[in-house]
């Protein structure tokens, strides 16, 4: 089970050298609340709720916005989830305070109701309209009434309305003292990745004056990798409905590894139903066309290929992969040399990849690609195998090459 650690964003250290955020949701519990059965999370300062389409995720920032303001958003019949008897929704605040919703649709209470900051949540339903929800619970004298007036003008596009929160977030008008909790699906409609990736930094300066931001996203502009403990993974199981799970930060030794290695194609890996880490551009292009001839299509399946730069890269990615709970696969050259040895320093290395990957994770080709693959010389190695493998059918594909097909979708099958 995945453990939190407090978010390093808008917060102060306490006793115990962990960092507590300044204001809003610290912890979260639903229960009997449409998908969410019984859920619980500790959002920080930042937090991206990341999941497949129909996981849960909005379901999630319903329920916070139930909570906080309950007039604007009643419970209805179909907030109550099946064989429920009613809802209760709990959010501790870093005050240390306590807002709860109990009961069931026109009979509910609302314990610590005066405790509750005010929200403001942006769905990604009107954000080709009014761009805001209707809220009752904000101090007009307040930044948020400041950003409902900004959001609010007519504009005519749906991106230029997109535009209009990313304006109102970083205008003048808006004090730094902040002090409510935004909420918003998918932040990335209608941007330009330009605008994705300084809008996402705009939020981070939002939550470091002293507010709380929340999100659902679908994007990689929106996940940063050096803050895992930011990231809370939605999903959604037969019986059981939805359920939510915390990554553990990146150590104080990776810290400044994951952030030069990670791009926004290497941070998919967040966003896939699968993933296989190889050394480089090659492997990278060709098992898209392994998978082909044995009848899967990775991008329809949501399995992400990721490059990882090199051989020594491959711990990092799969220790980040281990503690985000996202199926994966490593595969690497043995570099056996032609005497049938390893050197020293491929010794280490590869029982440093098998021991991090763990079983079953692991597919080693020996003593290298080109050797597995039938491709001679290393002259435009990545276009000669691209074109080579995309006419090869399913009984020309290196059966070791296969084994990497077999482990990845059977870790899908087991979902």
């Amino acid at each position: 089970m995945r453990t939190w650690a407090a978010p390093n964003t808008a917060s102060s250290a306490d006793a115990t050298g962990e960092r507590a955020i300044a204001f809003g949701i610290t912890e979260l519990e639903v229960r009997g609340f449409r998908t969410a059965r019984d859920v619980s999370f500790a959002p920080g300062a930042m937090c991206a709720l990341v999941g497949e389409a129909n996981a849960g995720k909005s379901n999630l920032l319903a329920a916070i916005r139930a909570v906080l303001d309950p007039a604007v958003a009643p419970l209805t019949a179909g907030d109550v989830a099946e064989g429920a008897g009613g809802v209760s929704i709990r959010a501790r605040l870093a005050d240390g305070g306590d807002v709860s919703l109990e009961g069931a649709p026109g009979a509910t209470t609302h314990p610590g109701m005066e405790l509750a900051p005010p929200v403001l949540f942006l769905p990604a339903e009107a954000r080709g309209g009014a761009v805001l929800a209707p809220a009752s619970r904000y101090d007009g004298d307040r930044a948020a009434e400041r950003l409902r007036r900004a959001i609010g003008r007519p504009r005519a596009t749906p991106a230029a309305q997109a535009l209009a929160v990313l304006d109102a977030v970083e205008s003048g008008e808006l004090a730094p003292r902040g002090g409510f909790v935004l909420l918003i699906e998918e932040p990335e409609l209608y941007l330009r990745p330009q605008a994705q990736r300084y809008l996402y930094r705009v939020l981070r300066e939002l939550a470091t004056a002293g507010n709380q931001v929340i999100y659902s996203t679908h994007s990689p502009a929106f996940l940063n990798v050096t803050r895992l403990d930011e990231l809370v993974f939605v999903e959604r199981l037969p019986v059981r409905g939805t359920r939510a799970l915390q990554p553990d930060p990146v150590s104080a030794e990776d810290d400044f590894r994951v952030m030069t290695e990670f791009d926004a194609a290497r941070s998919e890996l967040f966003l896939a139903r699968a993933v296989i880490l190889v050394e480089g551009l090659t492997e990278k292009l060709v098992l898209p066309f392994v998978f082909s001839a044995h009848g899967y299509d990775v991008d329809r399946e949501a399995i992400s290929i990721v490059e990882c730069g090199g051989k020594p890269n491959l711990p990092l990615f799969a220790r980040i992969c281990r503690s985000t709970g996202v199926p994966f696969v490593v595969v690497h050259d043995s570099d056996r040399k032609s005497s049938g040895r390893l050197s020293s320093i491929d010794r280490v290395l590869n029982a440093l990849i098998a021991e991090t990957a763990g079983p079953g994770r692991l597919v080693v080709l020996d003593p290298d690609f080109e050797a597995v693959a039938g491709l001679v010389g290393r002259h435009r190695k990545p276009e000669r195998a691209w074109r080579e493998f995309a006419e090869r059918s399913a009984a020309e594909m290196p059966p070791q090459l296969g084994r990497i097909v077999e482990l990845v979708t059977s870790s899908l099958g087991g979902e």
